[in-house]
């Protein structure tokens, strides 16, 4: 599970910033997340909408004790990200379409330095390592160098290694963007698997179709603030526009 209470990320500007902020209060800094509050639930996929900038990746990179809160909470698994780091770290997998990889090794090597870094048995690493490797058709390139492979074959390697380690709580940043259809399928496959093995899920995205095909609970952040946070359900039956993309729009305009 992953509980947000009050969480607000500030950062200081650059003098060309603050030149830039000059007629705003607080000209010095600006809060990227500004006091949100959200939770998400095992066996169930959290789905972060906002435009570009609105705070999303500050928020999962808080979750995933890459940042500090300025203030407010989070714990995830049971354990607090800025004083129990470490035991956060142990029980998620955090995934981004920016992460990168070395390029000399293959993907068995690259998965298997990953698994023993988590310390995990040498039987339970083989175990995983073939699952993965099935579920993402990673066989057939899994002794080719990572630098030769597609943009498309890289994304998987990226998500066996989030993934190997078998954590409880996974956080995908975008986890399909640039990829090809058939691609972006297998990944949309495999979040949906977690779900049903009763993993805590949050993702963020901009493509629509994978908001409905995916959630099961909704946030939509513009600003660093939350501007909607419940069930994807509930955000349908408030609807006033036609499609999920508009009623979006329509939300962040009147924000």
């Amino acid at each position: 599970m992953i509980v947000a209470e009050n969480v607000v990320k500030s950062f200081r500007l650059s003098k060309e910033q603050k030149k830039e902020n000059a007629a705003r209060p607080g000209g010095g800094k600006v809060d990227a997340v500004a006091g949100i509050s959200f939770t998400c639930k095992p066996g169930r996929i959290f789905s972060l909408l906002g435009p570009n900038g609105a705070g999303k990746t500050t928020a999962l990179r808080m979750i995933a004790t890459m940042l500090r809160p300025s203030s407010g909470c989070i714990n995830v698994a049971g354990f607090n990200t800025v004083s129990e780091a470490g035991k956060v770290r142990r029980h998620i997998g955090f995934m981004t379409g920016s992460t990168g990889l070395y390029e000399r090794l293959t993907p068995l090597e690259m998965i298997e330095y990953y698994g023993r870094l988590h310390g995990m048995e040498p039987a339970f690493l083989e175990k995983r390592k073939t699952e993965l490797f099935r579920l993402l058709g990673m066989e057939e390139f899994a002794g080719r160098r990572i630098g030769k492979l597609s943009s498309g074959m890289k994304q998987k390697v990226s998500i066996a290694r989030t993934m190997i380690h078998d954590p409880q709580v996974l956080i995908f940043d975008e986890p399909t963007v640039g990829l090809d259809v058939i691609t972006a399928k297998s990944i949309l496959q495999l979040i949906r698997q977690c779900r049903t093995d009763g993993k805590t899920v949050i993702f963020s995205t901009h493509i629509m179709g994978e908001v409905s095909l995916l959630s099961d609970d909704l946030a939509i952040i513009h600003r660093g603030r939350l501007l909607f946070n419940d069930t994807y359900q509930a955000f349908i039956g408030a609807m006033k526009t036609k499609s999920l993309e508009d009623e979006f729009i329509r939300r962040v305009e009147e924000a």
